[in-house]
């Protein structure tokens, strides 16, 4: 979902727009990340997904080969990267394909954090504790983002079978020329959240002061981005869950179904007032009307594109949007908090919910268990896990490095834009809520993204949509519980 881009290269853009990879170890000396899963590598070629800059990156004599072999990967060894189709659903079967084939090639994939998971309860990915060293082990352990490294574990025994590559996070951008015109001051806004109520009140008064058509976009299309990200996180920052809080995130079969919970309802009021004002029948009091009725059609670029163009105050999206801007010369007249919220951490019910919560995303590495060159392979993943590697694909790229904390050592000025957002991002990072990942999670997203999105829209209210998800939840939970006791 949060890598489905369609924009020209930028500098030091993040994450969803660049290479898809799965790896390939071709020859004796020859390390291929790949998508197109049916051919051969050739010696020395690098065949890369996305812009111009990272497939020069990836050649054997670009800034990122060079950095993994200072890290200690053998010289001998080059990554040859290839692509795979540009839908990350599409993506995500064409390595499944290649893996219930046993196919010894590629030999490491680049797969999304959103459906890791699944590839390793179906024993596709290897157990990565006892074949990396020692130090990237205790690294991953002790100083990674732990939200991340929860999505590439087997969740029944906690074996670390994927390395973190990047995380992502939904983010908040503004336009600091309205919001300063308006007179608003912003100078703790990077690092202290509103309420979703006071932002309702500051984007509705921004936009009525400066004339500009809407308060707030965001993404609200009935695609998976909904479930995994814009509803999980606007829930999660009203204390509610999709299955009873963040425990039971990644196991599915009889788990408790809190869809119909008065916090998810009251995060679809709140999307619903946003949308249609106070004459909602099922608004909130207190809330302002700020976006558009087309959000509800909206993916990534619908989102952004308006927000680019000046016309919007607050626009929800990943840091890849706030990428563009600067590129763009928008840069000074934009900037990031972090996700307003409902209720307070101590208010909400479930333990991690409530407060500025974010959508987790990114992507991993992991091991293809019918490789040939292992022992490669390993290599380019120790390589990839080492600080010096992290801060030069940040530089060069705009990804973020999985120990957040790095972004405090980077100059902005050399590092991309990004980094001028160190704090707001860490704030995300520590805030990150990931998905509910299991095998049956592709089938229970089309649940929840066409409920919440007919809710959006009034097709339904809000409780009767809730109780019509909470029903084919609880059904697919069931059936899972059946053939585990079959």
């Amino acid at each position: 979902m949060d890598r489905d881009r369609r924009r020209q290269k930028t500098t030091a853009s993040v994450s969803r727009r660049s290479f898809i990879a799965a790896a390939s170890v071709t020859g004796a000396g020859t390390v291929g990340l790949a998508g197109c899963l049916g051919r051969g590598a050739e010696e020395g070629s690098v065949i890369a997904y996305g812009d111009t800059d990272f497939q020069d990156i990836m050649a054997p004599d670009g800034e990122l080969h060079q950095a993994l072999w200072d890290a200690g990967l053998d010289e001998d060894i080059t990554i040859e990267v290839r692509t795979g189709p540009d839908e990350t659903g599409q993506r995500r079967f064409a390595a499944q394909s290649a893996l219930q084939a046993e196919r010894s090639q590629p030999d490491v994939f680049m797969m999304d954090s959103g459906w890791t998971i699944p590839f390793i309860l179906r024993e596709q990915t290897v157990n990565l504790e006892d074949r990396l060293s020692n130090d990237t082990v205790d690294m991953i352990e002790n100083e990674y983002l732990d939200a991340a490294v929860e999505t590439a574990r087997h969740p029944e025994t906690d074996e670390l079978h994927a390395l973190p590559l990047f995380p992502d996070f939904g983010t908040m951008q503004y336009r600091t020329d309205l919001v300063e015109e308006a007179g608003y001051d912003t100078d703790d806004w990077d690092t202290e959240p509103l309420s979703w109520q006071e932002f309702s009140e500051v984007a509705a008064d921004v936009r009525d002061q400066t004339g500009v058509a809407t308060g707030f976009t965001t993404q609200a299309a009935p695609y998976e981005g909904l479930a995994c990200c814009t509803f999980n996180e606007v829930m999660s920052t009203w204390g509610g869950a999709y299955f009873g809080g963040l425990d039971d995130l990644f196991e599915a079969g009889g788990r408790d179904v809190t869809v119909n919970e008065e916090p998810v309802l009251n995060a679809i009021r709140m999307m619903r007032t946003f949308i249609r004002g106070q004459e909602d029948e099922h608004a909130l009091e207190g809330y302002e009307q700020i976006a558009p009725t087309a959000i509800v059609q909206y993916t990534e670029e619908e989102a952004r594109g308006p927000f680019a163009g000046g016309n919007v105050v607050t626009h929800r999206n990943w840091p890849y949007s706030i990428a563009i801007a600067h590129d763009e010369g928008m840069g000074e007249d934009i900037d990031m908090m972090p996700m307003p919220y409902g209720v307070e951490e101590d208010e909400a019910e479930y333990d991690g919910l409530g407060g500025p919560a974010s959508a987790l995303g990114g992507w991993h590495l992991t091991l293809n268990p019918a490789s040939e060159n292992e022992e490669e392979a390993i290599q380019v993943l120790d390589a990839f896990a080492t600080e010096e590697v992290m801060l030069t694909v940040f530089e060069v790229q705009g990804w973020l490095p999985p120990i957040l904390e790095l972004l405090e050592e980077v100059d902005p000025e050399e590092s991309g834009p990004v980094a001028h957002y160190a704090d707001t991002i860490q704030i995300a990072g520590d805030n990150a809520v990931p998905r509910p990942v299991t095998d049956i999670w592709p089938e229970q997203s089309a649940y929840i993204f066409q409920e919440v999105n007919r809710a959006y829209r009034g097709v339904k209210s809000p409780e009767a949509a809730m109780e019509d998800l909470e029903e084919r939840l609880e059904l697919s939970e069931a059936d899972v519980e059946d053939e585990d006791g079959d």
